[in-house]
């Protein structure tokens, strides 16, 4: 399987210069996007790695032909939970990251790419792989679907929202919002977040990271007499802790620590509209009109993560927390915008600012069992109403 006419090597990726050198110049020549029309293009800063680096373990694979390096693909593995209950783990395998430079595909690269990682998966007792694809990239969806086997699983939706450096929100004055101990918020996640699907099991792992800049709760200081006395710090017994009827949480990763986009191509109207707001918004400060900075440069962004509520009234609760996180990314230089990913069926999608032009609101996500047992449990993880579907928790060590 594979070329036909060239050798094909695969092997793990050295880390040495010359691989550096050669996966960074692939990765510049490989668009990434929601569509034809709109593409990013990623630099990884001198490490290729990057995106898998913060994860348990991880692994990456590079292509030869004739001593060129003509593809990439990289993996990672952990623990999380499935199936909607907290006590039912398993160890996943996240595929990302394929590239196969241009004038070397539809050759079967990438599909030999992908079975080496799966190779690796297996050995490290792995159940369950999966990837996530734009829905419309055609080519991606062939190669999983039906030629690997993969299913699908979950159509989340990524929401982008531009950050205005000349602007901050002005927070609202009955919703108090806290920065909270690592200590809480992984024990506020476990309580509340254990059984969402792909919980990862080590959140404290992510939470103490250094890319993980914090999390932050918010309730109405005058809803209840219990919000008046509200104390999500103790020092002692989690008994302790007084949490108010409604409440909502959040994190946020510094996704531009570790690598950087650049808007590639997109519609005319998209440029005419990123200039001409700019200025409109500066002189006419009040129209209050949706603007994007200049994403046509290298930008960083803030990914937020692990979005969850609690109670009446939060659709207000989680706004203020994302203008309260616009505000601090409003003093982070080359941060341009904040990202988050959500169920597609999640109602928080409609109280999370957004630009729908940047957004994408059908990111694929597909899986396959590598295990009879996982195999097996396909139908229950792939089928269920979208009525009935849990929340989903997107690790931001594989953003």
């Amino acid at each position: 399987m594979g070329c036909e006419e060239e050798i094909l090597i695969i092997r793990s990726y050295d880390g040495q210069y010359a691989d550096r050198v050669r996966v960074e110049d692939l990765e510049r020549r490989c668009e990434v996007g929601p569509s034809e029309r709109v593409f990013l293009f990623t630099d990884t800063m001198g490490d290729p790695i990057c995106r898998i680096r913060n994860s348990p373990l991880y692994k990456m694979l590079v292509a030869e032909v004739d001593n060129q390096l003509v593809g990439v693909i990289q993996g990672s593995i952990k623990v999380v939970t499935v199936h909607q209950a907290q006590k039912d783990r398993a160890k996943v395998g996240y595929v990302l990251g394929l590239r196969v430079a241009p004038s070397f595909r539809r050759r079967g690269i990438g599909c030999n790419l992908v079975l080496r990682l799966e190779e690796w998966f297996v050995a490290n007792d792995v159940e369950y792989t999966y990837m996530a694809t734009e829905k419309d990239n055609e080519a991606s969806v062939k190669l999983f679907i039906y030629k690997l086997g993969y299913t699908n699983f979950r159509v989340p939706a990524i929401l982008v929202n531009p950050v205005k450096h000349y602007r901050s929100y002005h927070l609202p004055s009955n919703i108090q919002i806290s920065r909270l101990k690592v200590g809480v918020a992984e024990y506020l996640y476990r309580k509340f977040m254990a059984s969402t699907e792909f919980f990862p099991h080590d959140i404290d792992q992510v939470l103490r990271h250094k890319l993980s800049l914090g999390t932050w709760v918010a309730y109405y200081r005058d809803d209840t007499d219990d919000a008046e006395d509200a104390n999500f710090e103790t020092s002692g017994s989690k008994s302790e802790m007084t949490i108010p009827k409604s409440w909502a949480m959040l994190s946020v990763w510094n996704s531009g620590e570790v690598f950087k986009l650049r808007l590639g191509k997109a519609p005319l109207s998209c440029l005419i509209y990123t200039e001409s707001s700019k200025v409109i918004d500066k002189i006419f400060p009040c129209l209050k009109l949706p603007s994007i900075p200049n994403f046509y440069e290298p930008f960083g962004f803030y990914f937020m993560y692990g979005v969850h509520r609690e109670g009446a009234r939060t659709g207000k609760l989680v706004r203020a927390l994302c203008q309260y996180v616009h505000n601090v990314a409003a003093t982070t230089r080359d941060c341009k915008a904040i990202v988050t990913e959500i169920g597609g069926e999640d109602s928080l999608r409609e109280e999370i600012p957004h630009w729908k032009l940047l957004s994408c609101p059908e990111d694929l996500w597909c899986i396959k069992g590598l295990k009879k047992e996982a195999r097996n449990s396909l139908h229950e993880l792939t089928k269920t109403p979208s009525t009935t579907r849990p929340a989903l928790f997107v690790d931001p060590r594989e953003v």
